[in-house]
């Protein structure tokens, strides 16, 4: 199954590792030094179009790659939820 993401982008949700928003992760000195990290290694694909509200990190291949989006950790995670109880219904 898929995760819309925005900007016409999805992710696969067996790829995801996590959703984290970023209002609440970015105070931590370690986040803020691996979103860092992420974006100088390349990692980084901002889908968001405009100010992004929060942050997923999948692997994928042996890759991790890091999506900024514009949806908030909240509505992504009910996505999923939705996603899990239509497929186990």
């Amino acid at each position: 199954m898929y995760l819309s993401i925005g900007g016409d982008m999805a992710v696969r949700d067996r790829t995801l590792i996590g959703i984290f928003d970023l209002d609440n992760t970015t105070c931590s000195r370690d986040t803020r030094a691996f979103l860092t990290a992420a974006e100088q290694g390349g990692q980084v694909v901002d889908v968001s179009g405009a100010l992004p509200k929060s942050f997923l990190l999948t692997e994928e291949f042996g890759m991790d790659r890091v999506y900024l989006t514009q949806f908030n950790a909240g509505i992504l995670e009910k996505r999923m939820e939705q996603k899990e109880n239509t497929i186990h219904v």
